[in-house]
């Protein structure tokens, strides 16, 4: 077997403060792969600039003339992570024979990344990082994370519990993953779908050595809500379920107040009028709004507008220069 083209995807948004260490490191990890020949000297680090507003792709591009290892991807704009993963990933399957993707802030443990390629030469062809614990995490993290996983699987969506996007995926698995062309991108449920064999690689996460986290409380439910409703029709089902409970109970009440009228045990009073009329009102809206949430997907599924522009490449450049020096000599 030879030795495997692996790329490094790290998607990047405002990362100056965390760049000039997260490339050192990755560099001296390829580099220490390279030496112990379990990858081909032509392996790289693509880091996807989504959109910065700071000077990270001033910092790739200038990276990329004195580091042989780095390459980069900027994007016209800010697509949000999973689109700018995705661009990585697209670029880096048409050279590579597998692509591990990774976060910038580096708080996945990279000396695990030598585990992965181990298993992918025992024919592996996903590795999934799994946290082994999520104490680094904050209470409230901690918590809501555990109950989305539990949710998610509820719902019969197979996520690997306490994985993000650090992974391996091999040429012929991600082969089969850009054949997903949804608009609405949820990689950490799209990957187990592909199939093959895969395997999971348990680590410890640290804290973040610098910088903010680009996930802030509004971003994760949104990422959890997206990631639900890509994949199940179950909160609709629940509406409908809402729904019929509310008719029995209206069923119910109204019998109620038959027999109160029968007896002549009636009294004026508006209590029970205005929270029946809240009640239904509140279930209709919230209906009416996680229909709209489905509808709206559709609505942007049949656009099928690009996910992303790229503006500058000094990756596919690297591998058409590379195929011009080799047919030269």
């Amino acid at each position: 077997m030879n030795r495997p083209i692996l790329t490094i995807v790290v998607p990047c948004y405002n990362e100056e403060e965390v760049f000039t260490e997260t490339s050192f490191q990755l560099t001296t990890v390829i580099k220490e792969l390279i030496n112990e020949r379990l990858v081909s000297s032509e392996s790289t680090i693509l880091f996807v600039d989504d959109g910065s507003k700071d000077s990270t792709w001033s910092l790739i591009e200038k990276e990329s003339c004195s580091n042989l290892f780095v390459k980069g991807l900027k994007l016209a704009r800010n697509v949000g992570h999973q689109n700018a993963l995705l661009a990585g990933l697209e670029a880096a399957h048409k050279q590579s024979d597998c692509v591990i993707s990774i976060d910038a802030d580096l708080q996945d443990d990279i000396s695990v990344i030598r585990t992965f390629v181990e298993k992918y030469w025992l024919g592996y062809e996903v590795v999934y990082g799994v946290r082994d614990s999520r104490e680094t995490d904050t209470f409230f993290k901690r918590t809501t994370a555990v109950g989305f996983y539990r949710f998610m699987n509820k719902l019969g969506i197979q996520l690997v519990q306490n994985h993000a996007d650090f992974r391996l995926v091999s040429k012929r698995a991600l082969g089969e993953l850009m054949k997903y062309k949804e608009g609405n991108v949820f990689l950490r449920g799209l990957v187990p779908l592909v199939g093959f064999r895969s395997t999971e690689v348990t680590y410890d996460r640290k804290e973040r050595t610098a910088g903010e986290s680009k996930y802030p409380l509004k971003k994760m439910l949104a990422f959890a809500f997206d990631g639900i409703t890509s994949f199940s029709v179950a909160p609709i089902r629940l509406l409908t379920l809402l729904g019929g409970a509310s008719f029995l109970f209206s069923i119910a009440f109204g019998i109620y107040a038959l027999i109160q009228k029968y007896l002549d045990h009636t009294q004026i009073g508006w209590t029970s009028l205005i929270l029946s009329i809240w009640l239904v009102g509140g279930l209709q809206l919230m209906g009416m709004g996680l229909v709209g949430e489905y509808i709206g997907k559709i609505f942007n599924e049949v656009k099928q507008r690009p996910k992303y522009a790229i503006e500058r490449d000094l990756y596919t450049k690297h591998s058409l220069d590379k195929q011009k020096d080799l047919l030269m000599h």
